[in-house]
This record gives C-alpha cells, structure tokens and sequence, in this order.
C-alpha cells in the first residue's frame, strides 16, 4: 500500500519547502495538495520544486473555477519540472461555492467535468505534438491553439489525471477518463467503498473499455499522534472538521446510510443560521467512533490494513505536526508500506 501525507490547507508559502522534503525524507510516496485559502497549483510549483522523489498530487485542484487551458499549461510545465512526478487532482466542489465562492457559472457536474477532462486530454497530445487543438461540447469550445501559443512539440508522458468523487457516477467518470479515483474523508469508510465505489469504478472500467484497473485513493478522516494525548486532541479536531464538512448535502450519505438522517437536519439548520460553533456538538462519540479511526502512529498500520487492505492502493494520513513525531511517522510510513506493523 503507498502512504500519502496531506499538507495543512493553513500551510504558509514559505513552509511548503521545508514540509516537502521532510515528507520525502519520512519516506513517503507523496504529498497530497488541498484547494482551500491557497492556489493548489502554487503550492505544487513549491513542492515540485523542493522534492526529488514523490510524487506531487492536488488534492484536489477546482476545475470549474478555471479555464481547462490555463490548468492544461500549468499542468503540462509541472509535469517537465517534476520529472513525471507531478498528478492533477481534480474535483468539482458543490454549486454554493462555486457559483457564490468563486463568481463562476455552474452546470450540472458530471456531464461538465466529462467534457473538462476531455479538453485537458485534447491539449496535452497537442502539447505533445506540436499540432492544434479542437474540441467542441456543450460546455467548452477549445478551438484555437496557434503555434505562438502551444508549447510543444515535447514528447513527453502527459500528467496523471485523478477525480476526487463521492457519488457513483462521477466514480464511473473516474473510470473511464482518469487514472482513479481519490475518496472524500467523509465517504471512505470500508463499506462504502466496497458497496458503492468499487462497483462503479468496475462499471466505468467495463463501459471504456480499459485493461488496467482503476486505483483508489483512500483520504479517510484520522485522529493520531504520538501519544494517546495527542490522538485525543486530534479526535476533537476532526469533530470540528467532520461537523463541518457532514452539514454539507453532497457529503451527507456518510450519515443517511446509517440511519442518521434527524443529524443531517440538525446539521444544516445550523449552518443555515451561521452557528459555526455549534455543529461539532451535533456529532456524538458513538458518530466519531463509526467515522475516524483512531490510533497512535504505532497502531496505525494494523488499524489502516484492517479497514483497506483489498481495497486501497493508497492511503492518506493526516498532515504532519511537531518534527518530534517524526521517528514513530517514519516508521508508521514503513510499516503501512511493507506490510506490517
């Protein structure tokens, strides 16, 4: 199994050197780049930069709030600069913040990013051979790439595209048009990766045709650290942060499915009249225990093998704290990656 570490949204610029290559350094596989209060292509240029070894995945970039061309450029130069290291996370975020957030039209997401992906796909051969580039949908028109302004020819492996997806459909879509898929922290639970995931992505396999096997990416919700104290800290923290995330519709399944519908009520009424602080009291220890997994670093891979094992190809752990964890990080990574604890 390869082992991911996130990277803090709140990570300032200027710690992003430093952060990625102690990652590389602890061993991992990679680092997984979120889009929240910074440019996840930015953030990527940094690790990129300051890396030799893993690989740089956003985690996910927002496709709606860009042009596919400008996010085709810039994938295409961090793909030279990396070496092949860089992966294009991508995700579609949900219509309040894409149209209220961002200022940005929304249509209807699956169709939208099936054409999205197609575009970037049309652009990256005609980067790679220097030729234009015509893609008509009914979302994006792409019809005009003069020499002047295409950066090819340069044959080169183009940039992996992942779909970060909750929902079957768009797991299909990441199937059929990417290199997998990458799970939501609220929906990654063993169940539903095995009764709604997994099935999808065999579907999207089928329907396209493709001989290799779609990958799953599992950035599941974990509370660790060093010490039971600091297991304890970090599981309030995801409460927060779960609370949060839980009061949003596309990610309620995660409470519907077990019966916790009067939850996923309390939840939006909340966020309705903008009582923040109140969300994380909705979410019960009974709630956290179905949704976190829970142990110091030294448990974590029989934990993380017990839920995923057969399932993920990778896991995600939570970003990295105090530098004075990193022996027992070091040896989790090793552990979850050798197969043992």
């Amino acid at each position: 199994m390869q082992v991911f570490a996130a990277m803090a949204p709140e990570l300032p610029l200027a710690a992003v050197p430093a952060y990625t290559r102690r990652v590389e350094r602890l061993g991992f596989d990679g680092v997984h780049i979120a889009e929240t209060i910074h440019d996840s292509m930015a953030v990527a240029l940094l690790a990129v930069e300051h890396s030799t070894r893993i690989v740089v995945r956003t985690a996910v970039t927002l496709a709606f709030v860009r042009s596919p061309t400008l996010v085709a450029y810039t994938a295409w130069d961090l793909a030279i600069l990396s070496g092949g290291r860089f992966e294009l996370g991508l995700g579609t975020q949900i219509r309040q913040n894409i149209a209220d957030r961002f200022g940005m039209p929304w249509t209807e997401p699956r169709a939208r990013m099936t054409e999205y992906i197609a575009v970037l796909k049309e652009l990256f051969e005609a980067f790679r051979t220097g030729q234009g580039v015509r893609y008509e949908g009914d979302v994006y028109r792409v019809t005009r790439l003069q020499p002047y302004f295409n950066p090819g020819p340069k044959d080169i492996e183009p940039p992996r595209i992942w779909l970060g997806a909750v929902n079957a459909g768009m797991c299909e879509l990441a199937a059929r048009a990417t290199r997998g898929v990458v799970t939501h922290s609220t929906n990654s639970d063993p169940a539903y990766l095995r009764d709604v995931v997994c099935p999808a992505l065999r579907r999207g396999a089928q329907h396209s045709g493709r001989d290799d096997r779609p990958s799953v990416v599992v950035s599941t919700a974990i509370a660790t650290g060093n010490s039971d104290a600091d297991v304890a800290r970090e599981r309030e923290r995801q409460r927060r942060m779960l609370a949060f995330l839980l009061s949003t519709p596309a990610y309620a399944p995660a409470l519907k499915r077990r019966g916790w519908t009067e939850m996923v009520e309390r939840l939006r009424a909340l966020t309705k009249e903008q009582r923040w602080d109140e969300l994380p009291t909705v979410l019960s220890d009974l709630v956290l225990d179905e949704l976190l997994t829970c142990g110091r670093y030294d448990e974590l891979p029989e934990l993380l093998r017990a839920k995923f094992e057969g399932i993920a190809d990778a896991v995600v752990l939570p970003p990295l704290a105090d530098d004075d964890d990193d022996r027992m990080v070091g040896a989790c990574v090793d552990g979850l990656r050798r197969g043992r604890s």
